[in-house]
């Protein structure tokens, strides 16, 4: 994201609820500067759009370590068959597109 990008985000994020700036908080706040990366820039460009099923998924994604997280998102290990997140594979659909 270009700065012009993130300040126009930003000024963009303050019309959210409180709920989605508490996950867009926790997303660009991970602990691990690449999942920040790849969740925060997701949120950015995503949470104001989510539905109220995509938004509880989510809540339950961020839930998940960075450590089991960060190799279903590199494609380093495949995404169990029971996670049961759909919002997860909106996220691999979306990282090719990320900016970082």
């Amino acid at each position: 994201m270009t700065a012009t990008t993130r300040s126009n985000a930003r000024l963009a994020n303050n019309e959210l609820d409180p709920h989605r700036k508490k996950l867009l908080f926790r997303s660009w706040h991970r602990g691990m500067k690449e999942m920040d990366l790849i969740l925060g820039n997701f949120a950015e460009r995503e949470i104001a759009s989510l539905t109220a099923d995509e938004i509880h998924q989510y809540e339950k994604l961020l839930e998940i370590s960075d450590t089991v997280l960060m190799p279903w998102l590199t494609g380093g290990e495949p995404v169990p068959g029971d996670i049961g997140l759909p919002i997860l594979h909106k996220i691999l659909a979306s990282r090719e597109t990320l900016e970082f």
